[in-house]
Protein backbone atom coordinates (compact mmCIF):
# COMPACT_ATOMS: atom_id res chain seq x y z
CA UNK A 1 0.00 0.00 0.00
CA UNK A 2 1.26 3.48 -1.16
CA UNK A 3 2.29 5.56 1.79
CA UNK A 4 0.37 9.48 2.05
CA UNK A 5 4.13 10.84 0.31
CA UNK A 6 4.07 8.30 -2.32
CA UNK A 7 -0.08 9.61 -2.91
CA UNK A 8 1.09 12.88 -2.70
CA UNK A 9 4.06 12.30 -5.13
CA UNK A 10 1.88 10.99 -8.09
CA UNK A 11 -0.38 13.75 -7.29
CA UNK A 12 1.93 16.69 -7.98
CA UNK A 13 3.25 14.65 -11.38
CA UNK A 14 -0.61 14.20 -12.41
CA UNK A 15 -1.00 17.86 -11.55
CA UNK A 16 1.97 18.80 -14.10
CA UNK A 17 0.92 17.00 -16.69
CA UNK A 18 -2.57 17.85 -16.59
CA UNK A 19 -1.54 21.36 -16.83
CA UNK A 20 0.51 20.86 -19.42
CA UNK A 21 -1.94 19.39 -21.54
CA UNK A 22 -3.86 22.33 -20.61
CA UNK A 23 -1.46 24.65 -22.26
CA UNK A 24 -1.37 22.52 -25.23
CA UNK A 25 -5.54 22.22 -25.63
CA UNK A 26 -5.42 26.07 -25.26
CA UNK A 27 -3.04 26.67 -28.05
CA UNK A 28 -4.58 24.69 -30.17
CA UNK A 29 -8.07 26.15 -29.47
CA UNK A 30 -9.56 22.71 -28.28
CA UNK A 31 -12.22 24.22 -25.80
CA UNK A 32 -14.35 20.77 -24.73
CA UNK A 33 -10.42 18.98 -24.15
CA UNK A 34 -9.47 22.02 -22.13
CA UNK A 35 -12.60 22.05 -20.40
CA UNK A 36 -12.68 18.35 -19.49
CA UNK A 37 -8.87 18.76 -18.18
CA UNK A 38 -9.83 21.42 -16.02
CA UNK A 39 -12.63 19.62 -14.32
CA UNK A 40 -9.13 16.93 -13.10
CA UNK A 41 -6.97 20.31 -12.55
CA UNK A 42 -9.83 21.23 -9.86
CA UNK A 43 -9.51 17.94 -8.20
CA UNK A 44 -5.89 17.75 -8.24
CA UNK A 45 -5.69 21.01 -7.04
CA UNK A 46 -7.51 20.93 -4.35
CA UNK A 47 -6.53 17.00 -3.05
CA UNK A 48 -2.74 18.53 -3.36
CA UNK A 49 -4.33 21.84 -1.34
CA UNK A 50 -5.69 19.52 1.35
CA UNK A 51 -2.13 17.77 1.40
CA UNK A 52 -1.18 20.43 2.19
CA UNK A 53 1.49 21.71 -0.89
CA UNK A 54 2.46 24.30 -1.40
CA UNK A 55 1.12 25.40 -5.17
CA UNK A 56 2.51 28.78 -5.51
CA UNK A 57 5.71 27.62 -8.09
CA UNK A 58 4.02 24.41 -8.67
CA UNK A 59 0.41 26.06 -10.43
CA UNK A 60 1.15 27.24 -13.96
CA UNK A 61 -2.56 28.12 -15.33
CA UNK A 62 -3.43 29.54 -11.98
CA UNK A 63 -7.50 29.47 -12.43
Amino acid sequence: MPSGLEITQRAIEDFAKVQENMMLAKEENATRTYANLKKEYISLKAFLMVAGVNLTELDRIKE
